[in-house]
């Protein structure tokens, strides 16, 4: 089985994070998308993260019963900051028959030759790039494991989302119904 690992807060997890991990799923050689709900990005601050269990439970919530994709939390059981490559190992030996693909924004390119280990990711792992609007081509090292997927590129934020919440604005469609039911009956980024 070959899994594509989108790793993220997703606080909140948003349409943009669904629409991509879908058409990744559906539109390339991938047979799953696994979500993985990071506790701590080593890269962004923690003081804005709501519960790690709520996030986790707003992805369940949001990809219901999309067989194209699934959700974990392997990271709440990692040492904290989360990383990349940490997991990666992990995964591969619990499903050492699976081939994990790490999905990464283009966004991304510039920050990851600073990722722990990231030479080793590329050595054992492929990497799928989706585009990102803003981004600056970057080059990475060693092209060899790394693929530029033409996927559509959506401009939303969870900081965008966060903000409308705050201001009592309206985030539907931005983010799916039973997403938004349990923000607002959870009061989260209030």
């Amino acid at each position: 089985m070959k899994v594509g690992l989108l790793f993220g807060s997703f606080n909140p997890i948003h349409t943009g994070h669904l629409i991509l991990a879908n058409f990744m799923a559906t539109n390339t050689d991938l047979d799953t998308v696994w979500l993985i709900v990071s506790p701590q990005n080593p890269f962004k601050p923690s003081n804005t993260l709501v519960h790690e269990f709520d996030r986790l439970q707003m992805v369940t919530l949001a990809i219901g019963d999309n067989a194209n994709l699934g959700v974990s939390n392997i990271e709440f059981s990692m040492p904290k900051p989360s990383y990349t490559i940490d997991t990666l190992t992990y995964l591969q030996e619990k499903y050492p028959s699976y081939e994990f693909v790490l999905l990464m924004g283009e966004d991304n390119l510039p920050l990851f030759p600073k990722w722990k280990n990231a030479d080793k990711i590329l050595e054992y792992h492929k990497v799928y790039v989706y585009p990102r609007s803003g981004s600056i081509t970057t080059e990475l090292p060693e092209m060899s494991n790394v693929t530029f997927v033409k996927a559509p590129i959506l401009d939303i934020s969870a900081t965008f989302i966060r903000q409308c919440i705050r201001e009592e604005k309206s985030i539907k469609y931005l983010v799916p119904d039973a997403v938004a039911e349990y923000i607002q009956v959870h009061k989260l980024y209030q």
